[in-house]
């Protein structure tokens, strides 16, 4: 039996056909996608080069999935995340997306708790999909950084000062832009 905390091993093979190790067949993105929907994280890798192909194919499964109009992504933070790539490399951009998922996550997952308590209120179909859904999109995004305690992969460059009221002005930004965020996800919720 596998182990569900460690990655679904899925190969590519030199004829890009992906191989799911656990089960011994071959799995194309949607069976990928299905298995991530279900809680599995998955780790693909070329089989002869050894190279981690987990985000390539997470962003292609997302690609799919907005390409056939099932679209979760509105053109402003598409165009947003574009931008993002002219950044420096120090961009805060994957940190801010992460800590936005780790809230979004936690204030729906206090809200199914508060729905699932109350057995006058039924359970949503498909909300631990969605759920899987929302960690796979944070991990492509984000590279695998994760979200949990706080903001990973800053490092150094988060640590001491900034120059005078420069940093109040970012925080300030960051706060305001966190605070649109979270209202356009209670928007969303409802």
């Amino acid at each position: 039996m596998a182990d569900p905390k460690k990655p679904l091993l899925i190969k590519r093979y030199a004829s890009r056909r992906l191989y799911n190790t656990e089960t011994s067949d071959y799995v194309t993105l949607e069976d990928i996608a299905g298995l991530i929907r279900e809680g599995r994280d998955v780790q693909i890798v070329d089989l002869k080069s050894g190279d981690d192909l987990t985000r390539q194919y997470l962003l292609q499964i997302v690609a799919e999935h907005e390409s056939r109009g099932e679209s979760v992504l509105p053109i402003n933070v598409l165009t947003d995340l574009v931008r993002s790539y002219t950044t420096t490399a120090t961009s805060a951009v994957p940190q801010f997306l992460a800590a936005s998922f780790e809230m979004f996550r936690d204030s729906q997952a206090k809200w199914a708790e508060g729905m699932g308590s109350n057995p006058m209120m039924p359970k949503i179909p498909g909300l631990e999909a969605m759920k899987a859904q929302q960690e796979a999109f944070l991990k492509a995004m984000t590279g695998g950084m994760g979200a949990a305690g706080g903001m990973p992969g800053m490092g150094s460059q988060w640590s001491g000062p900034s120059p005078e009221g420069e940093g109040e002005e970012d925080l300030d930004s960051i706060k305001k832009q966190l605070a649109e965020l979270q209202s356009k996800l209670s928007k969303m919720e409802k």
